[in-house]
């Protein structure tokens, strides 16, 4: 079968092929330990640091079991996007593969929810490095941080894809270490039989002595998944930056199939540590519990460091949230999804014109410091909305995954990537997500986020209904629909021919 490209690809060439030819275009700048950092990065987010106290407030011990099962489901999620992303190298995102597969429409909901996703989460980032910061320089106005780290953002990203990609890489190592020195110090701990101001010796036993693994029933089990969720959103990152990886056939998949090993490591082996050494009940909702452990230990200097490296994961998470919308509005502005401004690289091949919009949208962040009780407040607020999103983004991820299996057969058996249970691990997460929506209603604030998303949906329902009306989009609707009836066709000549070679043997 010839190479097929994305009906946004060849209408784009279509349009404007003479002008494109003379522009630049994204590199393929990001080696095989940009992505495995990056992917890092994105598995590990500001939701760990500072989100895992009141997780583990709401489930107790039970959030090991929470983490782990979020990770497991994401994994499939993972696995099915990477192999649609390499059964074509022309997909920039996966906003392209939902395009081509569901239709124009899927495209412009994916990719502008994805968008909207990130802006989301920078703000709860900012939020976070704002209240850091005040822990680090006790009085230091809100505004200050909540300013400069967009202007910070826009200097890291304005350059090539790969000094973006060597910032990140730091960011991830320096969270990696942090994680890796507190598994280490409590570890010591436990070995030490350490006793805390208050008593308690450290111990594994601490887990479940206190009203055993789940001591707020199942209903604090379904609780805890409310923030957890958000701890794993970005773990989606590496498919964002597929058009700029180097040998994407061997990278992705190295970067996908670590994931579970990275949930394991960093996630579950903190929290086992972390409640091993302060009993779980013990454990301050409203702050970090990482920091938590570190001043416990006496080691006041390491709780300084640590504020650092949460306030440098916050930052990272940004970082990487600045690069995925310039990336996705660069991608929609080339589909007529998103003003032809966007759709421009710089002579340093960087969709700047879409990164600075994005920006913007980040001083959202002083509003909300300076209307919200508390900086966990507006955090739980914040995140339990871009939840919301990252699961609609991975859904669509899903469902293009199930359609590719019955419209390109040929391609999904060629495949040197497949999903392990493609027939139908995709239905199973996808119900898991529909519970997740279920667990975020439980709680007033995070049952914000379940109006805040339908009012999205509409208005990016009627910012669509206006803009298929334009030539270019009911051309790549008729497209489409020609290549479904082409796709569908195909597939059902290579069914009966699989069915009469049956048949005959």
């Amino acid at each position: 079968m010839s190479e097929r490209t994305t009906t946004a690809a060849r209408n784009t060439a279509t349009e404007s092929a003479s002008s494109h030819s003379q522009e630049p275009h994204l590199a393929r700048a990001l080696g095989n330990r940009h992505i495995q950092l990056l992917a890092i990065g994105g598995a590990i987010g500001t939701g760990l640091f500072m989100g895992s106290g009141k997780t583990i407030s709401l489930a107790g011990p039970s959030v090991i079991f929470v983490y782990m099962i979020i990770g497991f489901m994401l994994f499939f999620v993972m696995r099915a996007m990477g192999e649609l992303l390499l059964s074509n190298l022309n997909y920039k995102s996966f906003s392209d593969f939902a395009g081509d597969l569901l239709g124009p429409w899927a495209g412009f909901f994916t990719g502008w929810s994805y968008w909207f996703f990130w802006v989301v989460t920078g703000v709860a980032d900012i939020v976070a490095i704002a209240g850091y910061v005040d822990k680090l320089a006790p009085g230091t106005p809100l505004w200050i941080p909540a300013l400069i780290t967009p202007v910070v953002l826009i200097l890291l990203n304005l350059p090539t894809v790969k000094a973006f990609g060597e910032a990140e890489f730091w960011f991830a190592i320096i969270k990696v270490v942090a994680i890796l020195a507190l598994i280490g110090t409590g570890i010591v701990m436990i070995a030490t039989n350490f006793t805390s101001p208050n008593g308690a010796v450290a111990g594994l036993a601490n887990i479940w002595n206190d009203g055993g693994m789940f001591p707020h029933g199942m209903f604090g089990f379904i609780l805890g998944f409310q923030i957890a969720i958000f701890a794993f959103a970005g773990i989606e990152l590496v498919g964002t930056a597929a058009a700029e990886t180097k040998d994407p056939e061997k990278n992705l998949p190295r970067a996908i199939n670590s994931i579970p090993i990275r949930v394991l490591l960093f996630y579950v082996g903190a929290l086992v540590v972390i409640m091993a050494v302060n009993p779980w009940r013990t454990i301050d909702a409203a702050s970090s519990p990482f920091i938590g452990m570190f001043t416990l230990a006496g080691l006041g200097i390491a709780a300084v460091v640590i504020n650092l490296v949460v306030l440098t994961s916050a930052a990272s998470s940004a970082n990487s949230g600045i690069y995925s919308t310039s990336r996705m509005v660069y991608g929609l502005a080339q589909d007529g999804n998103a003003p032809k401004a966007f759709g421009k690289l710089s002579i340093r091949k960087v969709p700047q014109n879409a990164l600075l919009f994005s920006c913007i949208f980040l001083l959202a962040g002083l509003v909300l410091l300076y209307s919200g009780d508390s900086v966990i407040g507006a955090f739980t607020v914040v995140t339990s909305v871009a939840s919301v999103l990252t699961m609609f983004v991975w859904s669509m991820i899903l469902v293009s995954y199930i359609v590719f299996r019955r419209r390109r057969p040929q391609l999904h058996a060629a495949s040197a990537f497949k999903m392990p249970g493609g027939a139908f691990m995709p239905y199973v997460v996808l119900a898991f997500f529909v519970f997740m929506l279920v667990a975020l209603a439980q709680a007033e604030d995070t049952r914000l986020a379940l109006v805040v998303a339908p009012l999205w949906f509409l208005i990016l329902g009627a910012a669509w209904h206006f803009n298929r009306k334009t030539p270019l989009q009911q051309a790549r609707i008729e497209e489409w629909k020609a290549e479904s009836a082409s796709d569908q066709a195909a597939a059902q000549k290579a069914a009966a021919g699989k069915s009469g070679a049956g048949a005959l043997g």
